[in-house]
């Protein structure tokens, strides 16, 4: 038998409560103030994704080298990851910031920034907030997130860094097969 002190029962009392089975992540995420280990959602709460990464097949060729995050006109707009503004500016007439990471960078588009090259944010940090612009996402309002390889400029899917990429199966394995 196992017998539990005052000290057990007061830090069983203090531990927050577990998050019930049926919770999505993105539920718990949208309502954890603390970020998670790896990276956090440029937007709050945790938004639907609009478009997914669809990476092109050669360098030059169609594709979505980012994700669209659905937003609102006017929405802070967080950096997923710790790093240094790199860039701050219009493309295309659009706001633009770029936050390197050491050995990747991220994207965020359109956000309007007070924000200047060289400046440190931390994972979660304000960069600015969402711009009006028209874009696929028209009449709707969405922000263009891109995450970056800097060693050969390959785009990668964002969506990693916060746990919600692509659903990968991976094989049962038994002594006999299944069905």
């Amino acid at each position: 038998m196992l017998w539990a002190g005052p000290a057990a029962a007061a830090a069983a009392r203090d531990a927050p409560p577990a998050p019930p089975p049926s919770q999505s992540l993105a539920d718990v995420l949208s309502r954890d103030p603390s970020p998670p280990a790896t990276g956090v959602w440029p937007l709050r709460p945790v938004p639907p994704v609009v478009h997914g990464f669809d990476p092109p097949e050669e360098d030059w060729g169609a594709g979505h080298r980012g994700v669209d995050l659905a937003g609102r006109v006017g929405q802070p707009v967080r950096s997923a990851l710790a790093g240094t503004v790199t860039f701050v500016g219009l493309i295309a007439g659009k706001g633009v910031v770029v936050v390197d990471h050491g050995s990747t960078r991220t994207t965020y588009e359109p956000v309007s920034s007070p924000l200047r090259p060289g400046e440190r944010v931390g994972a979660g940090g304000l960069l600015g907030i969402l711009a009006p612009a028209s874009s696929h996402c028209a009449p709707a309002t969405c922000l263009h997130w891109g995450w970056i390889r800097n060693s050969d400029d390959a785009y990668l899917d964002p969506l990693q860094l916060v746990g919600a990429g692509p659903v990968r199966l991976l094989p049962l394995w038994r002594d006999q097969p299944v069905g």
